[in-house]
């Protein structure tokens, strides 16, 4: 099963992994990407500083697969949300 690094870059830091995880394909690595960064937005005070951030996956050979930009997974209420003022 490939390995997968999930590398956090905002600005000029970076905080590689150096683990990785074993996942099954590209898609199952978007998914852990996606759940990743929604799990780092979760506290309101990080929210603004991270939407600039992005995670960048690479597989074993350090190549990238993919980027997922933080600001890709906010997800708007919904227009018929009864808690919208």
């Amino acid at each position: 099963m490939p390995r997968y690094f999930f590398h956090t870059h905002l600005g000029a830091d970076v905080v590689t992994d150096p683990s990785g995880v074993e996942l099954p394909d590209p898609d199952a690595a978007w998914e852990a990407a996606r759940d990743t960064v929604r799990a780092a937005l979760a506290d309101p005070r990080d929210q603004a500083r991270l939407l600039g951030a992005s995670l960048v996956v690479t597989d074993a050979a350090g190549d990238v697969v993919f980027e997922f930009p933080f600001s890709e997974a906010v997800t708007l209420p919904s227009p018929h949300d009864p808690t919208m003022h």
